[in-house]
């Protein structure tokens, strides 16, 4: 099952980037540009959910740098601020389990 709330070029990027490298079993691909500073229709703050096999033996640390290194070399050099990751494996994930959103932005600079 895959969710990508946006269809944009670069949310497309992540969710291929991400199917094509970990064949999940689930993925959740979030633009959350809307609730930051950014003008609208943006696409650059990203929350994914992945599950998958290949996650297995492996530590969270190498599971978010295995994401990041997908998704950059996809993306090749376009502009994304913030990538949020959670990397599940099978035995780790329940299909009623909903990803939170993330807290509105307060605008930079610890406003």
């Amino acid at each position: 099952m895959s969710t990508n709330t946006d269809s944009g070029p670069i949310s497309i990027a992540i969710t291929e980037s991400i199917k094509d490298g970990l064949q999940p079993i689930h993925l959740e691909v979030i633009n959350e540009s809307y609730m930051h500073n950014v003008p609208k229709g943006s696409e650059t703050h990203f929350k994914v959910l992945v599950v998958s096999d290949k996650f297995q033996d492996m530590a969270l640390l190498k599971r978010h740098r295995l994401i990041n290194d997908l998704v950059k070399n996809k993306l090749q050099g376009k502009f994304v601020h913030a990538l949020s990751i959670e990397a599940k494996t099978p035995s780790q994930w329940d299909s009623t389990y909903t990803v939170d959103p993330s807290p509105n932005c307060r605008g930079g600079f610890g406003k």
